[in-house]
């Protein structure tokens, strides 16, 4: 990213760039094959399509993904992610461990997505 860390805590940094309330839900659909807008669109958590181009601006420009035009007319892009990007993937899977112990009513992830290994 551009702006200089705020402290140099690892914590901290890292909420710096995946401390919002959608940047991880991006990384996991990422990490469960989504790749196109319209696709991040039919997530069942409604993100809006400006947070959205938002988001995918940030993780961008933080190196977690890359994109590439899929159509010209109109121009229209797929994202992937960087090996930076699939190094969350043990985060996110203990993150959705923890919820699953201590928040009620939260549903179980796929087991393709919790035993998944980086690559």
């Amino acid at each position: 990213m551009n702006r200089d860390p705020r402290s140099p805590c690892p914590i901290a940094t890292t909420l710096d760039i995946v401390g919002d309330r959608w940047t991880l839900v991006v990384v996991r659909d990422l990490l469960t094959g989504k790749k196109r807008f319209s696709e991040f669109l039919d997530s069942p958590e409604g993100i809006a399509t400006n947070v959205l181009s938002d988001r995918l601006a940030l993780i961008e420009q933080a190196g977690l993904v890359t994109k590439a035009p899929y159509q010209l007319r109109p121009k229209r892009f797929e994202y992937t992610l960087t090996t930076k990007g699939e190094d969350l993937l043990p985060t996110l899977q203990e993150m959705s461990r923890w919820a699953n112990r201590h928040i009620r009513g939260t549903w179980t992830p796929p087991e393709s997505f919790m035993a998944k290994k980086i690559p």
